[in-house]
């Protein structure tokens, strides 16, 4: 472990919170760096795309994912499938994408990292420009969190190294001319929690009555962190088509989604629906579940193939979602029932065929990979190299008014807890914020968040 003496390494992880599965990603591969090897990283997670230090127009931007993707999906397959081209992505690029440039720069002279990971599309092209940009050459690597479908953003970078998660984005990476040594098929990152051995039926049940579900048969009903795919009006055909499952929404941050849910559970008044909003205990909700009904999101399926969970697909993002359904019908870990009848139906069938149920569980249990982030983890540390004594001179470059502040956090705060939540904002009147949060180190081991907040 790093002493005083020896520094921990600072990391710059890049994300987008367009979704949740980029900061799920790098929050992973942070909790595995400090289980693997304690005191010896600091990594910092970034959001270049909806920070204050980048315009309002970018946020703004940034921030239509989520409606998008709920309400216009076709309108979202438009923009990813036009930019998926080197002459439109380009164009992306140099208008609403410019101000990723700066933000991803004045964060690498902030803290000099041993490595810029990319867990954000979007982040790979400003991480290679920061890093080709500054003094001692960072090397960056791209973990990709599309599960099969990788959109150009993903690999067109100049990046040192591509983190894939299947074998089918390897393949695309060889297509596209990619050296076989610069891209390595790790698998997708899922926190530690979720990478428990599966739980027997015992098991299952006792945690359901621990999580206040009183039946013996749990559907979860899960649309991500923006709790999109119309879980409202598939939980009411599986509620009207079945008189013995209990019925769990997972809403995210869809908080609207929550209200409709609520009501359309006290209708119901027998307690079999209950709606959640953005919990921190997922990964119990998918052990325990005999189902897991959601859109194919590439973080929802390796979550729920860590837990060994049967899924029921409902939907997918137009774009980088395509292929996720035939990837887990195609390994017998689930089946696809777009429409909410067609739910009810599988529902109704696999309640009273616990074979089929069974099978569709070890499948899924072989389909995980619960170890992708440990292997990211030591990956990463073998690229950076050890925490040695004077390898690290942080500077604040850019953030005037403070600037002992981040390398005394580093060398004191980080060292010694390795979890920080470290706030960092544009020059010009704004000053730097750091605190630790030793509650979520208890929790979830080290986890370290970065949060841009104006003044």
């Amino acid at each position: 472990m790093a002493s005083p003496e020896q520094p921990p390494l600072p990391l710059l992880f890049l994300i987008g919170d367009t979704g949740g599965g980029h900061r799920s990603a790098a929050a992973a591969v942070a909790q595995a760096l400090e289980h693997l090897l304690p005191g010896q990283f600091v990594p910092v997670i970034w959001d270049p795309l909806r920070g204050p230090d980048v315009p309002r127009l970018l946020r703004w931007f940034a921030g239509l994912y989520g409606p998008c993707i709920r309400l216009t999906p076709w309108l979202w397959w438009l923009f990813w499938r036009a930019s998926d081209s080197p002459r439109v992505l380009s164009a992306v690029r140099r208008t609403f994408m410019a101000p990723v440039y700066g933000s991803v720069a004045r964060a690498a002279r902030a803290c000099q990292p041993a490595l810029i990971v990319a867990f954000h599309p979007m982040t790979a092209d400003p991480a290679v420009r920061a890093r080709d940009g500054a003094g001692p050459l960072s090397p960056v690597i791209t973990v990709i969190t599309d599960l099969i479908t990788a959109h150009l953003s993903w690999r067109d970078a100049a990046v040192d190294r591509v983190v894939v998660p299947s074998a089918e984005v390897a393949a695309r990476c060889a297509q596209d001319g990619l050296a076989a040594e610069r891209y390595v098929p790790l698998g997708l990152p899922v926190g530690a929690e979720f990478c428990e051995p599966p739980l027997g039926e015992a098991e299952r049940r006792q945690l359901k009555r621990e999580l206040g579900i009183a039946g013996d048969f749990l559907v979860v009903l899960t649309g991500g962190a923006e709790g999109s795919g119309g879980l409202r009006r598939r939980a009411a055909a599986i509620l009207a088509a079945t008189d013995n499952v209990d019925v769990a929404v997972i809403c995210g941050r869809n908080r609207f989604l929550r209200r409709r849910v609520s009501r359309l559970a006290g209708r119901a008044g027998d307690g079999r629906l209950t709606a959640h909003g953005f919990v921190g205990n997922m990964a119990d909700w998918l052990r325990c579940a005999d189902i897991v009904v959601g859109k194919a999101g590439p973080g929802t399926i390796a979550e729920a193939t860590c837990c060994g969970a049967p899924l029921v697909l409902t939907s997918y993002v137009p774009g980088q979602e395509k292929g996720n359904a035939e990837f887990v019908t195609g390994a017998g870990a689930g089946v696809y029932a777009p429409r909410p009848r067609q739910l009810a139906a599988e529902i109704g069938r696999l309640r009273g065929d616990p074979g089929a149920l069974a099978a569709m569980r070890d499948a899924s249990v072989r389909a995980g990979r619960p170890g992708a982030a440990a292997d990211i983890a030591r990956f990463l540390a073998d690229l950076a190299g050890p925490a040695e004594a004077g390898t690290f001179a942080p500077r604040a470059a850019g953030l005037p008014g403070e600037p002992a502040l981040l390398p005394a956090l580093l060398d004191g705060a980080a060292a010694r807890e390795s979890v920080v939540l470290l706030s960092l904002a544009k020059a010009g009147g704004k000053r730097v914020r750091v605190t630790s949060s030793f509650r979520r180190l208890r929790r979830s081991g080290a986890l370290l968040r970065t949060a841009l907040r104006d003044r």
